[in-house]
């Protein structure tokens, strides 16, 4: 008789939609203190997506999360207690500049900066290349509890972008697109 083996599964969700004011406009340097306000930010109260429209939370035996507030306030919205609290699945963090002008949205800096930092522009954050190192240590540490039962991370845009493409590397199947809106999941498996 052959024993099939179980399949085993790691969720990366995005966390909620941040409670922050992003009305007007600010310049490079502004980003800075924009940037921290934005990593003390919780989730909006009413923001959570339905319960029941997540049949596998429940069915998680470990939920991971962050050490951002956003994080953590994602997974209470959600009901729930997040059972590993790592600073290794937190954000990759936006650089900024010390430039004085333009004004811009702050939403339109936190893509260009973005963008920059794809491109090696590192000032006031980890580089991309830390980042995906801290994303290796990330995807073993959920493959290590995922061998206990299926695994919910609560996470963030960017770092779950890179867990998931460490997962792939390890032979995890997952979505042809990784999706990366607000309380987005994307379900990865092992064996594929």
């Amino acid at each position: 008789m052959r024993v099939r083996s179980s399949t085993m599964k790691i969720i990366l969700m995005r966390h909620g939609k941040p409670v922050l004011a992003q009305s007007g406009r600010i310049t490079p340097v502004e980003m800075e203190r924009w940037i921290e306000h934005y990593n003390l930010a919780e989730v909006e109260a009413n923001g959570a997506p339905p319960i029941d429209g997540l049949p596998w939370l429940n069915a998680s035996t470990c939920i991971a999360a962050s050490t951002a507030p956003r994080a953590l306030s994602s997974v209470q919205a959600l009901g729930h207690t997040p059972s590993v609290v790592d600073a290794v699945f937190c954000e990759a963090q936006l650089p900024f500049a010390v430039w004085r002008f333009p004004r811009l949205p702050p939403v339109v800096w936190a893509a260009l900066f973005r963008l920059f930092w794809f491109f090696g522009y590192s000032r006031g954050s980890e580089s991309i290349q830390v980042a995906r190192a801290r994303a290796k240590i990330a995807a073993r540490k959920l493959v290590a509890l995922a061998g206990q039962g299926p695994v919910l991370l609560v996470g963030h845009g960017i770092m779950n972008r890179l867990i998931a493409k460490e997962l792939i590397a390890l032979g995890w199947a997952g979505p042809a697109k990784h999706r990366n809106s607000y309380w987005d999941t994307s379900v990865y498996r092992f064996p594929t």
